[in-house]
């Protein structure tokens, strides 16, 4: 048994890597599926689809690999974050559809809690902003609008549970209700500081205590996955919200580190150790990992979408039908029109937190055409990034601390662009450094549950075996950056006043 199974559930596929012992890909398999769009602004997953993705790539990939059950030692699970899932206690059954976290429904119920003025209370305690973005919110909506839902949760009936909870639920057959700690910080109901769920804040929300699942360490026992999946019972032992997977997988373990994933949306995150900085630039005060009870936290910024804006491109405009022909696309753009992509498309996240705001796009011309608009998109994903860093950068130096990390280290599917990842580095002035394992985000998770395991060594030792595969420096000369940086930021303000 010298393999990790790495599950690995995002928000619009489902993928399973298998990792040897010296945690070098051996198979993967990955599916994706349809998202529902009820309405402007809502998001949601039939839990049938993540959980029927997970099964089938997780025994596709075990399959490739041509390995059986007793090859494989455990099982690690990453996944989207904040999607809210309720399911009955004893069928297991969901309720309802699951809530994505990209979902704008509850931004009245938001704006509520803020004109209340209980947002001071909430983010003292979970680091997090009153925004929709979040499970709290989310699970409040479900239980008030599911017939019944209520009076079920509140006579111990109904689970709630993130993706996490909700995979292991389904692995485990019913047995284990658990979560880990940096997917407990996402969800709007969890004291950081305490490490437990908040009662107040769940009684601020009607969310019973009841319906909330075990908290644990980032590598923990969580429960055995059933024999019937596999051929045989596997412990799942590692499980992190995908976001602070890529952190691990990344090796950012020292405080002022800095990561950013491209995928669906992009996410950076400012590693601060033992300390919860707070932000003076809204940005989120969240958990990085627990390893054996000791919490590290970060400074995290949230864009909504940055790979989605390339599915845009496609299955939108249908103007590519590859996201790699994205590159070639931009590289033709004519280099006089200055057209710019504000990808609003579910709301502005950090460090504006706009929910209300729709994408929006500037600069059109006779001339312009696919190429502008594909160059446009990517440029876009850089502009947010650095709107990102600089609210980071100002936070960790307002805490008192020297300059963070100059390097940003970057994974995810856009990051195999090397176009976008140039312009990244030349728009935010810093090296961007891209990894020999892009899959940054299954290998946090396959780590965290190998190093339980024992197959696996410490964070000192993953650290030193972090490889870089290509570095990026700035090109772009100091004028021309603050020119189209400038440009942004009135693209970003007419999006906000419209």
């Amino acid at each position: 048994m010298s393999h990790i199974l790495a599950i690995d559930q995002g928000t619009t596929s489902s993928r399973a890597i298998l990792f040897d012992a010296a945690l070098q890909v051996v198979a993967s398999a990955q599916e994706e599926f349809p998202q529902i769009y009820p309405q402007p602004g809502w998001v949601e997953h039939d839990p049938a689809d993540l959980w029927s993705t997970v099964a089938a790539t997780a025994r596709a990939a075990v399959e490739r690999a041509q390995l059986g059950a007793e090859d494989i030692t455990a099982i690690g699970i990453t996944n989207q974050r904040e999607t809210t899932l309720v399911w009955d206690r004893e069928t297991g059954q969901p309720i309802y559809n699951a809530i994505v976290w990209q979902d704008r429904r509850t931004a009245d119920t938001c704006e509520a809690l803020k004109a209340a003025r209980h947002e001071p209370l909430i983010t003292a305690r979970t680091g997090l902003l009153l925004d929709p973005y979040f499970s709290g919110t989310k699970l409040k909506w479900l239980l008030d609008h599911v017939e019944g839902a209520r009076a079920r949760a509140e006579a111990g009936q109904l689970c709630f549970g993130t993706v996490d909870s909700f995979l292991i639920w389904k692995l485990t057959g019913g047995r284990a209700h658990v979560t880990d700690a940096t997917n407990a910080a996402r969800t709007m109901l969890y004291d950081i500081r305490r490490g437990e769920w908040d009662a107040e804040i769940c009684g601020l929300l009607g969310v019973p205590l009841a319906m909330l699942p075990e908290v644990k360490d980032c590598a923990a026992e969580f429960g055995m996955a059933r024999a019937d999946l596999f051929g045989r019972e596997i412990p799942i032992l590692g499980v992190a919200g995908d976001q602070q997977a890529a952190t691990v997988g990344q090796a950012c373990f020292s405080p002022g580190m800095m990561k950013s994933t491209y995928g669906t949306g992009c996410f950076a995150l400012l590693n601060t150790g033992a300390e919860r900085v707070e932000s003076r630039n809204r940005l989120l005060t969240t958990i990085a990992y627990r390893l054996d009870g000791e919490v590290t936290y970060a400074l995290e910024g949230s864009i909504f979408i940055a790979g989605a804006v390339v599915q845009w491109l496609r299955d939108g405009l249908k103007i590519i039908r590859e996201a790699k022909e994205t590159q070639p696309l931009a590289e033709s753009a004519d280099a006089a029109q200055d057209v710019v992509l504000v990808p609003a498309f579910t709301g502005l996240g950090a460090p504006y937190w706009r929910p209300e705001s729709r994408g929006a796009i500037y600069g059109l011309t006779r001339n312009s055409g696919p190429a502008e608009l594909a160059r446009a998109a990517l440029e876009s994903v850089g502009y947010q990034t650095r709107d990102l860093l600089e609210a980071m950068r100002a936070d960790w130096a307002a805490a008192g601390h020297a300059a963070a990390e100059g390097v940003l280290r970057v994974d995810g599917g856009m990051s195999a662009s090397d176009w976008a990842m140039q312009f990244l580095s030349d728009i935010i002035g810093a090296p961007v450094d891209r990894p020999q394992v892009r899959e940054t985000t299954a290998l946090g998770a396959a780590w965290l549950a190998g190093m339980r395991a024992g197959i696996y060594a410490g964070p000192e030792a993953f650290g030193k075996d972090w490889a870089l595969e290509r570095r990026f420096e700035p090109a772009m000369d100091e004028a021309t950056r603050q020119a189209k940086y400038a440009r942004w930021g009135r693209a970003v303000q007419a999006t906000m006043a419209v």
